[in-house]
């Protein structure tokens, strides 16, 4: 590594954790952590499209705002100065070798701009002035903002764009970047390769060797058809290391505070795939600051697409260790507890307990049973210590943060597999606190059925930069899927591609791809939904090149 990139990463990595801070009334500060702003501009940018004002970071964390020392980010309504969220990201765990590794996002992150590179077939981190943060708005243009000038920088990398002329290449100026409809676009590529940046005290444990992941990370909002209060996020995630990593899980770890930091409530809705918080009485602070007094709103995080369509496999809470509280139940102090959490256990892994169940029954989904089962109004049982027994304890409010998974001990990546995640955060207000969850609720049922009607979409994406040596076409994944799967292939050469889908009889039922394309590796997404259950044959044509295969759909 040169002398100039040592030192841009020594000045990332300008983080300080401390224990037991003390905490001012109604407010966000966290006990525990203190970030120390050494930050150039160009390492975090702003993000309003709608509604919702919040921060996004180079390092793979959101919702934080870096210009306030230990400050939430999250701000609804935007320009309200009041906030819902403190911070998120996303963190892959899993084994490589039989070695746990990590590549953390909660408070500070472990993830810069670049990309993997192999040094003697040894991966190694590698970045340029390329590799930033790239921001575009519906107002901007190729005059006025050098990143609309420069997205084609990015396009290889996964960067949504609009193809204006149809021919399936992007052409600078012509072109449209972001994604199509969106008010804005934020698009960094990024990787968890530079050791430097692993750190224990990231947030979330952390600490661990890279996994030497690439992830190109798009985040896009739009203002209409009922979309104001919600932003959108996918990760595309790539194994670029030259081992397997094994029990693989991701997951969106966040600290949500509506408001008040120390008053809040969790909890899961699977229908929707939402993880949410709310404040546990009708009562946030006294209105002023960052509180939002009377009938305060509740906030979220919703899995729309998750790798192998597992779907959300777990969704549990956690605590502010400077809060008190039970130990098992608080933040992770080393990478085990964080992967305890990360797979639906408590940090010392034992099972949470659903005390609406006699006798109570372990769960990987805290306080699912909103409104008439178990929430945390109904109780918590604080078993540590692997004991599966307990009394039920009323839930005290508190700082909580949550971990909303999608993993499986059986799910491995090998070297150059490719997996997304494509989630929201919305936020809604009712008329009591506890409206607030039902009608954040039913934004999410509509939400996902945006999503799942294809207006939430950034397409085909340009997966890989370098050509490949020939056509191929592979297996649909997840398989058998409902109702979304994606389908990789590759062309070594430009030139026509059609990608068509038939039905068992022959009978064409879609054209996904008819267009001109780039040689490279690509990764389409399909969305069945309105299809019926059966097989299907999807096929990959060039003028020299024909290959088929087999999917199934089960709804």
């Amino acid at each position: 590594m040169n002398g100039a990139i040592k030192a841009l990463m020594i000045a990332l990595v300008s983080f300080t954790v401390l224990a037991q801070l003390p905490r001012a009334s109604y407010g966000n500060t966290k006990p525990g952590f203190v970030i120390n702003v050494n930050r150039g501009q160009d390492d975090y940018t702003t993000f309003t499209p709608n509604n919702i004002h919040t921060w996004t970071f180079n390092s793979g964390v959101f919702d934080q705002n870096p210009t306030t020392n230990n400050s939430p980010g999250f701000q609804w309504p935007a320009g309200s100065g009041k906030y819902a969220i403190f911070t998120a990201g996303l963190t892959i765990m899993g084994y490589v070798n039989g070695e746990l590794r990590m590549a953390a996002a909660s408070y500070t992150g472990e993830y810069l701009p670049g990309k993997v590179i192999y040094n003697n077939g040894i991966p190694a981190a590698y970045t340029d002035s390329t590799f930033k943060i790239y921001k575009v708005s519906s107002t901007d243009n190729c005059t006025n903002n050098p990143d609309w000038a420069n997205w084609g920088l990015m396009v290889p990398y996964g960067a949504p764009y609009v193809d204006v002329n149809s021919n399936s290449q992007y052409d600078p100026c012509i072109d449209t970047p972001g994604v199509k409809n969106a008010k804005e676009t934020i698009f960094i590529y990024m990787t968890d390769a530079f050791k430097s940046q692993h750190s224990g005290s990231e947030g979330f444990s952390g600490g661990t060797e890279p996994l030497y992941a690439e992830v190109g990370f798009t985040m896009w909002g739009y203002n209409s058809f009922g979309t104001s209060d919600v932003q959108f996020m996918k990760w595309n995630i790539i194994n670029k290391n030259t081992e397997a990593w094994d029990s693989l899980y991701v997951a969106l770890v966040s600290d949500p505070d509506i408001g008040d930091a120390t008053d809040d409530y969790v909890g899961i809705d699977t229908s929707t795939r939402l993880g949410y918080a709310y404040n546990s009485d009708d009562q946030d602070g006294t209105g002023a600051g960052v509180t939002y007094g009377s009938n305060p709103p509740a906030a979220g995080f919703q899995f729309l697409r998750t790798p192998n369509d597992l779907g959300i496999t777990s969704f549990v809470p956690y605590e502010n260790t400077g809060s008190g509280g039970v130990t098992c139940e608080q933040d992770p102090e080393n990478p085990i507890e964080a992967y305890y959490l990360i797979r639906g256990f408590k940090n010392d892994g034992s099972p949470w307990l659903n005390p609406m169940i006699n006798p109570p029954s372990p769960t990987k989904y805290c306080f699912d049973g909103w409104p008439n089962g178990w929430t945390e109004f109904t109780g918590v049982i604080h078993n540590c210590g692997g004991d599966t027994t307990g009394t039920t304890q009323t839930s005290a409010p508190g700082d909580r943060r949550m971990v909303i998974s999608s993993g499986s001990n059986q799910f491995t990546m090998i070297p150059g597999d490719t997996t997304q995640l494509v989630a929201s955060q919305l936020i809604a207000r009712g008329s009591n606190n506890l409206n607030s969850v039902t009608k954040l609720l039913g934004y999410a049922a509509f939400i996902k059925e945006l999503y799942m009607s294809g207006f939430v979409n950034v397409g085909i994406t340009n997966i890989s930069t370098s050509t490949p040596d020939g056509y191929a076409l592979e297996q649909n994944y997840p398989n058998p899927f409902n109702p979304v799967t994606n389908i990789k292939f590759s062309i070594p050469k430009a030139g026509l591609v059609t990608i068509r889908v038939y039905d068992i009889t022959g009978r064409e039922v879609t054209t996904l791809v008819n267009n001109k394309l780039a040689a490279g590796t690509y990764n389409l997404d399909f969305d069945g939904s309105k299809l019926s259950s059966g097989m299907y044959f999807y096929s990959l044509e060039t003028t020299d090149y024909r290959e088929t295969k087999k999917m199934v759909l089960l709804k």
